[in-house]
């Protein structure tokens, strides 16, 4: 499986690339410009992400819009279905605004840090992965 890991902070991401690491490869972004840069990469490249762990409260683009510019790439790229990147949302808020809203912008899961390994594996096996 491939996976990139989209979270600003050095200790969360460190965290989130060791619990990853039995599951694939796993690519960082530190933030959300850089993350659907990585996106347009694997596409071009045809070695598409299996799934995004994607963190909300980022730098120059928060995850909520990159989940939506993440679609809609998808959209014109003609990914739909079983073929779209399996995005799960990991962040600190766990408001119902955020959380509808993510759902609402079609992610698969989403994880209230801290972060653990119980938590990744229940969030992979509930995106079919």
């Amino acid at each position: 499986m491939k996976i990139l890991v989209v979270e600003d902070d050095f200790a969360s991401r460190k965290l989130m690339q060791k619990l990853l690491a039995q599951y694939g490869e796993c690519d960082v972004a530190v933030d959300g410009r850089e993350a659907l840069r990585a996106m347009k990469i694997a596409w071009n490249e045809r070695n598409a992400y299996d799934a995004v762990f994607l963190d909300i409260m980022l730098p120059h683009m928060d995850g909520q819009d990159v989940l939506k510019e993440i679609r809609k790439l998808e959209e014109e790229r003609g990914i739909m279905g079983l073929e779209a990147v399996k995005v799960i949302m990991t962040t600190a808020l766990d408001d119902s605004k955020n959380i509808m809203g993510a759902f609402r912008s079609q992610c698969e899961g989403y994880l209230v840090k801290p972060i653990t390994g119980e938590k990744i594996k229940r969030a992979l096996s509930e995106a079919g992965l």
